[in-house]
Order: structure tokens, then sequence, then C-alpha cells
């Protein structure tokens, strides 16, 4: 039983990084029906950044608080990332909006591939250790235990959900991105500028998976310009499981993804004798991907996204 609280715990915090990125993929989708590939490694460039910032305020003010440092590290590494994706929208898919659905899907591979190389380059390709900055003592629940990375981790998930679902149900952008989602062009008739609402998706999926990326690396404990690929993945997988272009769906299907993957990868792990352990982690996200596509292809909450006319 300690196992399974203790896997519990593991998924819940695996599975709200992997809702946070998948809500990048699923408010791309329902506005512009675009899966952009890119976005894992929008999250690698957010968390690279946010080291690169952190060694640097150490080394030149090591009397400053960890929690302090990673605050200042996260903001500007928000900032960072929203300027690529706003740049990554308005240069490789605004031209190609109107183009055959294939062009965008190729070209979001390739800024993918051109991320991760430009990153290698200036960051090299070395794994980095990711400085911890919150108190490492665990805390015991129930047999089970959780640090103080995890606490933050899913106390900035939930927060994170609760504006972005307040920004998109009770403000004026919330507003014209549901309109935009509906029908991009009956919006425009109607006072919605569709170009900034496309930008302002991408610049919240960035600031979104930013967010992810340094949780993921402070959980870790590790950053290379590799790091967002798997993540980004099984975030789409999040996305799709849930029903692509649902918010609540890509939330629910981030959460069971995690919960399953670590259950599958430590409990069941344990009753096998290791037989299924770690090293297959990565197995149960694509079954689950594999099985939801062919049973459900809509998702679990199915798509509320409008077909447009």
């Amino acid at each position: 039983m300690e196992i399974l609280l203790q896997q519990i715990i593991n998924g819940l915090v695996l599975g709200s990084m992997y809702a946070l990125v998948a809500l990048g993929y699923t408010m791309v989708y329902g506005i512009i029906n675009l899966i952009n590939f890119a976005h894992g490694e929008v999250l690698m460039v957010g968390a690279l950044t946010s080291w690169a910032l952190i060694v640097t305020i150490q080394e030149a003010m090591p009397w400053m608080p960890g929690w302090i440092v990673l605050v200042v590290a996260l903001v500007v590494s928000c900032v960072v990332a929203a300027m690529l994706n706003f740049i990554i929208e308005k240069v490789a898919y605004r031209p190609l909006r109107n183009s055959p659905k294939l062009a965008p899907l190729i070209t979001a591979i390739g800024m993918s591939i051109l991320l991760q190389t430009l990153a290698m380059i200036i960051f090299k390709p070395n794994y980095k250790p990711y400085p911890t900055l919150l108190p490492p003592v665990p805390f015991q629940v129930g047999g089970a235990v959780i640090t103080a990375t995890q606490i933050m981790i899913l106390g900035l998930t939930a927060v994170s959900l609760a504006v972005l679902m307040y920004l998109v149900n009770y403000t004026r952008m919330g507003r014209a991105m549901r309109a935009t989602a509906e029908n991009p062009r009956v919006a425009a008739l109607m006072g919605v500028k569709p170009d900034t609402v496309i930008s302002a998706t991408f610049i919240i999926g960035a600031v979104l998976a930013t967010i992810a990326g340094v949780m993921y690396a402070s959980n870790y404990g590790t950053v290379q310009h590799t790091m967002g690929f798997l993540p980004g993945l099984k975030a789409f997988t999040a996305a799709v499981f849930g029903g692509i272009g649902n918010l609540a769906g890509a939330v629910v299907g981030g959460i069971l993804l995690g919960l399953i993957e670590s259950i599958g990868s430590g409990y069941i792990g344990a009753l096998t004798g290791g037989v299924l352990g770690s090293h297959y982690s990565d197995i149960f996200a694509f079954i689950v991907l594999i099985i939801m596509l062919t049973l459900r292809p809509s998702g679990l909450l199915g798509e509320r996204v409008a077909d447009r006319a």
C-alpha cells in the first residue's frame, strides 16, 4: 500500500507537468488545427535558460535565497520562451496557414530539430546538473515521501491551471480565443483579430511549457538539449488521451497519463520483481495512445471545437 501511495504522489507530480505541456498542444490545435511538434523544444529552451540564469545568479550573488533565484529564473525564462514561440508562429507557421495541413506539420518537425541543434551548439550537448534551490528534506505522508520541490510543482500547476481557466472563460481575450476556435472568419467580422489571438495562444502555451520545463528540471535535477523531446511526445499523448482541442481533457489526460506511467513503472514493477520497472516506463504512455486511438479516437472528453464552415 505504501508503494501504491508513493507512486500516486509521483504520478500526480509527473501528470501535472504533462498537463501543462498538453494545454499548449490543445490550445494551438483548437484554434488553428496545428500540432506544434516544436512545443517540447520550447520546454527545453525554457529549462536551459533558467539553468543558465540560476548558475549566473548564484555565482554573482551567492547570498540570495534559493526560492528568489528560482522565481527570477522562472519569470525571465517565461519571457524568453514566449518571445521564441511568438517568432516561431510568425515566421514558420503563419505563412503556411492556408497551405495543405502536411506543410505546417513538416515545418513543426523541422523547427523541433532546428531548436535542438541550436541548443546543442549554444549550451553544449553534455548533461548539466540543475541546482537544488529548495530544501531537500522530504516530508512523510502516510508512509510515502514528498519533497518541497514536488509540493511546489503541485501548487504551481494548480495556480497555473486556475489562471488559465479564468483567462479563457472570463476575459475578453478568452472570448476572442473561443470565437477564433469556433470560426476565425466570422470572429474577424465581429471585430476579433485572429492573428493577435493566435500569437497570444502561442505565448500562453510557451509560458505553460516553460513552467513545466523548470519544474521538470527541478524534479529530476538535470537539463540537456534533448530533454523536451520525450515529455513533448507524452504531453501530446495526454492531449489525445483527454481529447485534443479540449482544455479540461488536456488536464485530465495529463494527470491520468502520469498516474498510469508512475504506477506502471513502480507498483507493477515491484510486483513483477523489476521485470516492468522504470526502464520500461515510457511504453505505458504509448500503449495508452494506441488503445485510445483504437477505441475512442476523440479522447475521453471528446472535442468541443465545432467543425468550421
